[in-house]
């Protein structure tokens, strides 16, 4: 497993979607996850550090856990089909460790709001890795990539 942070979150006119961009430390993977629009924006709340006047879905998940005193371990994107990610939250409560299934948007969400580490495995890695990627990639420009510096 790689051990990823969250490099940019932009959109993507063609597809009418945002795109979260996850980097290793070394910089020599990236792996870019499509999301909708209201998953873009609770992870920008999180990345910009914005609080609502009422607790957004992410927020009141890390209120439940920090209340029943569990915590997030990490978030692990665990596998890529027919062109959608899954993810693994892994929470330690009591004297155990449960995994939850999610979506990889909420996992990361989650993640950014209680400091969590995301990783991907190397399985999505080398599943994402075509091609056509590499020469979307080859295309952005720097400021396409946002101002996040995580």
């Amino acid at each position: 497993m790689l051990q990823m942070k969250v490099r940019g979150l932009m959109y993507d006119p063609f597809n009418n979607a945002f795109i979260i961009i996850l980097r290793d430390d070394q910089e020599k993977e990236v792996l870019p996850i499509w999301i909708g629009k209201p998953e873009a924006g609770a992870i920008s709340f999180a990345l910009e550090g914005v609080f609502t006047p009422r607790p957004m879905t992410h927020d009141l998940m890390k209120t439940i856990l920090e209340s029943s005193n569990a915590k997030v371990i990490s978030v692990v994107i665990t596998d890529l089909k027919d062109n959608t990610y899954f993810a693994k939250i892994h929470v330690f409560y009591g004297d155990s460790e449960y995994t939850v299934d999610s979506r990889p948007s909420d996992a990361i969400a989650l993640a950014l709001r209680v400091d969590a580490p995301i990783f991907a495995t190397e399985d999505v890695i080398q599943k994402h890795s075509t091609e056509e990627l590499d020469r979307w990639l080859d295309n952005l420009r720097p400021e396409d990539f946002g101002k996040y510096d995580a």
